[in-house]
């Protein structure tokens, strides 16, 4: 079974995580999805990461504002792609929170989306998990396909109305 799993710092997070759920479980893809904070519950975090791959895990997304540790902490412990989410915050809009987790020391690679980008966070992991699936890059295809359909109907639409 193809298994992404979803951490987030605070449940506070989940309207930002929500969006790569919805794209995730659409391809037919199972999330576990958990608060898990890097600072507040380490061990339940290190657990996670140590535990990710036994437990079914193919590809990891870590949501987090300000110091946003969580992704970085996650990839640290595991061999998993680890995605970090970066949350907006009220200080500096989630431009704290991209660059706590694009800012990786070397060794530790995080993929980052942009601020609030869950939806981006879910069809990244798609696409990896393409890699290994074929039906998953079937339907990522098909998903493109209908994006490009939309923008020319939309552009042959602008221009009948010049």
């Amino acid at each position: 079974m193809k298994k992404v799993g979803i951490l987030m710092g605070s449940k506070s997070d989940f309207d930002v995580v929500k969006p790569a759920v919805n794209v995730l479980k659409s391809f037919g893809v199972e999330t576990e999805v958990r608060v898990i904070s890097a600072h507040r519950t380490p061990d339940e975090a290190h657990e996670f990461a140590l535990n990710a791959r036994t437990n079914g895990m193919e590809v990891l997304i870590c949501a987090a504002g300000k110091a946003a540790h969580l992704g970085g902490v996650i990839a640290a412990l595991t061999t998993l792609p680890v995605i970090g989410l970066p949350v907006k915050t009220d200080m500096m809009g989630g431009l704290d929170s991209l660059l706590s987790i694009v800012q990786m020391p070397s060794g530790i690679p995080v993929a980052t989306v942009g601020v609030n980008g869950g939806e981006n966070a879910g069809l990244l992991a798609l696409q990896i998990l393409g890699i290994k699936y074929p039906d998953i890059a079937d339907k990522l295809a098909d998903y493109k396909k209908k994006m490009q359909d939309k923008i020319n109907a939309d552009d042959k639409a602008l221009q009948e109305l010049l």
